[in-house]
C-alpha cells in the first residue's frame, strides 16, 4: 500500500508540474477556468471569487497606491501588503532619531496609525465588456493613430456616461490583446490610508539586492496599513473624525498546514507583460535596450550607496529611490540572462513560423494577416538605431537626478505661472512652494548634483551626437565638455535648486530670468529629445502589427484560453505549491524556515543583518502557534502562480478563501517570464502568513492587531470510540 501510495503522489505532482500556472484571468472571465480551478483544489463557488451583488474575494482586494497590491484582514479595515511597497512612506516617517526603516514601526493603538499624504487605495466595484462599443466604429481603413484617437474619445464617452454611481468612484477604460477588446472599470478610492506597522528592514528586507529575485529566500517583506472613512463609511480626506472601514469582505487566515500540492490562487494588480513580443522584439531587448538600462543604473547605484553608507540621514532619504532603482537594474540583468538561457527567441521564431504557414495555407487569412511578421520586422529595423538613445533620455536624462525632472515639470509649470491673472497667482505660488519643499525633503544636494554630472556625461559618451540634447553642444563648447562644472554653476543659479531664488521670482515672475535657467532649459531639451526620439513609421506598424498578430495567433489557437497582457487591472492566477529543479543535481524545497534566517546571519553585511531578538526567539525555539507541524518556523514558499511587478502584496489563497501568504517575488530562473511563461521553472515567491503573525506578535509585541483578526485552525480529528 505505501508503494503504490508514493508512485500515487508522484504522478500526481508530475501532472501539476506539467499544467501550466500561465495565464493572468480578468475576474469577471472566471467562468472559462472555473473547472480548472476547482480540479486543481478549489472549493469556492464563481460567485463566492468575484460579484457585483453579493460580497466576494474581490472586495478584499485593493490596488495600493496604483503601484503594489494588497488585501484586507481584518473586520476593521486592516491592509497587509509588503515592506517593499510601504517602504517610502516608512521612510516618509523616519529620521535619525527614530529610524523606522532600520527598526520598524508598530502602532500599539489607532491614535499611533500614521497618515500618509496621497497614498490611497482603490477597490474593484465592477468590469464591463465594452468592446462591441468601439470597435464598431472602428475600420481598417483607418491609421492606427486615428485608430487611437478614435477610441480614445469613445472611451471618453463611456466613462462620461457612467457619471457619479457613488463617492469616490472612479471609471477607466482599457485596451487588451493589443486593442482588439476594451473593458471599463469602476473603482471606489479611499484616501486615508495609515501606517499600522512594519518590521525593522532586516527582517522585511533581509537579503536586499543579494537575494533579490532569487530563491530559496528568507524575507519578511510584510507591511500593514489601515483604510479610514467617514462615519457613514464613505471615501474621506485624512481627518480625526474618520474611522476605520468596514470593508464588504476581509480575508480569514489559514493556520492549516502547508503541503506541497495544496491550491493557491493570488488575485492582485499586475502592473506589465509582453507575452505577445515579437522574436523581433526580444532580440532588441538582449542586444540593444537592457544592457543600455543596466549600465546607467550601474552608476546611478555607486553612486547613490556611496552617499548612503556615509550618512544615516542620507541613507533614509535616499532609501526609496535606491530600492526602486535597484529592483529593476536587477530585474533587467536577469531577465537578459534568461532569455539567452530559455532560448526564448527560438520559442518565439518558432511560433512565428507556425503562424506563418497557418496564413499561408488560405488565401482569406493571406489578405487578413498576411503582412503581420513583416510589420513587425521592418517596424523593429526602422527604430533600431534610437533604442539606446530613448532609454538614455529616461534613465540617464529625465529621470536621472531628482532636480532634473523637477525643473523640466517646474519650467513649464511656471510658464503657466506667468499666464494666470494676480489672484490666481496667490493660490498658485502656495502650491509651489509646497512641491518645493516636498521636493527638497527627499533631495540631497551634494549627491543629486554628482548624479546629474555623471549620468549626462555617460550619455554623451554613449549615444550619437544628433540625438542628444541641445544643451551638451554648449558644455563642449563653453566647459570644455566638463559636466561637473556646467552642473556646479546651473545649480548656484537655478530657481529650481533654492527656494528662496523660487519665492523671489514668483513674487516678480521675468520671462527672461525663466528662459535663461540652465536646469530649467536644460529639462526642456530633454523632453524635445524624448519627444523626438520615436519613429512615427515604425510606430505604425508596430502597433498594426501587433494587433494582426495577437489577434492572429488567437485564432489559430480556437481551442487555446489566452489571457491578456497585464496592464494593472485586477487579475487573478490559480496553481498549486511546487517545489522545482532549476538545473542539474539542484533540487528546491517548496518552503523555507528560520533556520535559513540564522544560516545567512552575517551583522557586519547591512543586507544579512539579523536583529538580536529575532536570534532570541529562534534560540529558545519561541515560536507559539506559529511553527509547523515539524516544530519549524516558516518564512517563504513558492507556488507556480503567474505575476508580476504590481502583484507585490498580492494575496496567496487556499482552496477555501483563506490567506496563507503574501506574494513578493518571482524566481531567477524564469524571469524571462513576463515575456514567455516558463511552465517548468516559473515560481511565485511569498512570505508565510505565520510567519507574518509570528513577526507581529512574537517579536514586535503586536498581538493586539493578530486578535482582530480572523484565525481559521485545521479541524481536530475526532478520537471518540465507536
Amino acid at each position: 500500500m505505501m508503494k503504490k501510495y508514493i508512485l500515487a503522489l508522484g504522478t500526481f505532482m508530475i501532472t501539476l508540474s506539467a499544467f501550466a500556472g500561465e495565464g493572468m484571468w480578468l475576474p469577471m472571465m472566471l467562468n472559462r477556468t472555473y473547472e480548472d480551478m476547482q480540479e486543481h483544489g478549489l472549493n469556492l463557488s464563481e460567485e463566492q471569487l468575484y460579484s457585483i451583488n453579493h460580497s466576494s474575494l474581490k472586495d478584499a482586494i485593493v490596488s495600493f497606491g496604483g503601484f503594489c497590491t494588497g488585501e484586507i484582514i481584518s473586520s476593521e479595515g486592516l491592509i497587509l501588503t509588503n515592506h517593499h511597497c510601504g517602504y517610502d512612506a516608512i521612510r516618509s516617517h523616519s529620521t535619525v532619531e527614530a529610524n523606522y526603516l532600520r527598526d520598524g514601526f508598530w502602532a500599539m493603538n489607532r491614535n499611533e496609525e500614521l497618515g500618509n499624504p496621497g497614498l490611497f487605495v482603490r477597490f474593484l466595484i465592477r468590469m464591463d465588456d465594452v468592446t462591441e462599443q468601439i470597435t464598431n466604429e472602428l475600420n481598417e481603413a483607418m491609421s492606427e493613430e486615428e485608430r487611437a484617437a478614435k477610441i480614445a474619445e469613445i472611451s471618453e464617452q463611456i466613462v462620461e456616461n457612467v457619471g457619479s454611481e457613488g463617492k469616490g468612484y472612479e471609471a477607466e477604460v482599457k485596451s487588451f490583446y493589443h486593442g482588439n477588446e476594451f473593458y471599463l472599470f469602476i473603482y471606489q478610492k479611499f484616501n486615508d490610508v495609515r501606517l499600522v506597522g512594519a518590521p525593522p528592514s532586516s527582517v522585511g528586507k533581509f537579503g536586499g539586492d543579494t537575494d533579490n529575485w532569487m530563491w530559496p529566500r528568507h524575507t519578511g517583506d510584510f507591511s500593514m496599513f489601515r483604510v479610514y472613512t467617514d462615519a457613514e463609511g464613505n471615501p474621506a480626506e485624512f481627518s480625526a473624525d474618520n474611522v476605520p472601514m468596514k470593508p464588504k469582505h476581509h480575508l480569514p487566515i489559514s493556520m492549516k498546514e502547508r503541503k506541497e500540492g495544496d491550491y493557491a490562487m493570488i488575485f492582485g494588480y499586475p502592473g506589465s507583460t509582453d507575452r505577445y513580443l515579437s522574436s523581433f522584439g526580444v532580440k532588441e531587448a538582449i542586444e540593444l535596450h537592457h544592457p543600455a538600462v543596466v549600465e546607467v543604473r550601474d552608476l546611478k547605484l555607486a553612486i547613490m550607496r556611496e552617499a548612503m553608507d556615509a550618512d544615516e540621514a542620507v541613507d533614509i532619504m535616499l532609501a526609496s529611490s535606491f530600492a526602486q532603482t535597484a529592483n529593476y537594474w536587477k530585474y533587467f540583468i536577469g531577465q537578459t540572462e534568461q532569455l539567452i538561457n530559455n532560448h526564448v527567441f527560438d520559442k518565439k521564431k518558432a511560433q512565428e513560423e507556425a503562424f506563418r504557414s497557418w496564413v499561408n495555407a488560405d488565401e482569406s487569412r493571406k489578405a487578413k494577416y498576411g503582412q503581420t511578421l513583416d510589420l513587425l520586422e521592418k517596424g523593429y529595423a526602422a527604430q533600431r538605431e534610437n533604442v539606446v538613445g530613448n532609454v538614455y533620455v529616461l534613465e540617464a536624462g529625465l529621470l536621472g537626478a531628482n532636480t532634473t525632472l523637477y525643473a523640466f515639470r517646474g519650467y513649464f509649470g511656471l510658464q503657466r505661472y506667468m499666464t494666470l491673472e494676480a489672484e490666481d497667482q496667490a493660490s498658485a505660488k502656495e502650491g509651489i512652494l509646497a512641491k518645493a519643499d516636498e521636493h527638497y525633503s527627499e533631495m540631497h544636494l551634494p549627491t543629486d548634483k554628482k548624479l546629474m554630472a555623471s549620468l549626462f556625461a555617460l550619455y554623451a559618451k554613449n549615444v550619437p551626437a544628433d540625438q542628444q540634447p541641445e544643451f551638451f553642444a554648449t558644455v563642449a563648447e563653453d566647459y570644455n565638455g566638463d559636466f561637473a562644472a556646467w552642473t556646479e554653476e546651473a545649480y548656484n543659479t537655478s530657481l529650481f535648486t533654492s527656494k528662496e531664488r523660487l519665492a523671489d521670482w514668483l513674487d516678480n515672475p521675468v520671462d527672461s530670468i525663466l528662459k535663461s535657467d540652465m536646469l530649467g532649459s536644460a529639462g526642456a531639451d530633454l523632453f524635445k529629445i524624448y519627444q523626438s526620439g520615436g519613429n512615427p513609421e515604425a510606430d505604425e506598424m508596430l502597433e498594426k502589427g501587433y494587433r494582426l498578430w495577437t489577434a492572429g495567433i488567437r485564432e489559430m489557437n480556437p481551442d487555446k484560453m489566452y489571457a491578456p497582457d497585464a496592464n494593472s487591472t485586477m487579475r487573478v492566477t490559480y496553481g498549486n505549491v511546487l517545489s522545482y529543479d532549476p538545473r542539474d543535481a539542484v533540487e528546491y524545497n517548496f518552503y523555507t524556515t528560520l533556520e535559513g534566517v540564522m544560516q545567512k546571519m552575517d551583522n557586519d553585511d547591512r543586507e544579512f543583518i539579523v536583529p538580536d531578538r529575532l536570534v532570541e526567539l529562534y534560540n529558545n525555539k519561541d515560536y507559539g502557534q506559529y511553527a509547523n507541524a515539524n516544530g519549524e518556523l516558516p518564512v517563504g514558499f513558492i507556488s507556480n502562480n503567474d505575476i508580476t511587478g504590481g502583484n507585490s502584496g498580492s494575496p496567496v489563497i487556499n482552496g477555501d478563501g483563506e490567506l496563507i501568504g503574501c506574494a513578493f517575488d518571482g524566481n531567477w530562473e524564469a524571469m524571462s517570464g513576463d515575456i514567455f511563461f516558463e511552465k517548468d521553472l516559473q515560481r511565485t515567491i511569498s512570505v508565510d502568513i505565520r510567519y507574518v503573525l509570528f513577526i507581529v506578535d512574537k517579536y514586535a509585541g503586536a498581538g493586539h492587531l493578530v486578535e482582530e483578526m480572523d484565525l481559521v485552525y485545521p479541524r481536530k480529528k475526532f478520537l471518540g470510540i465507536f
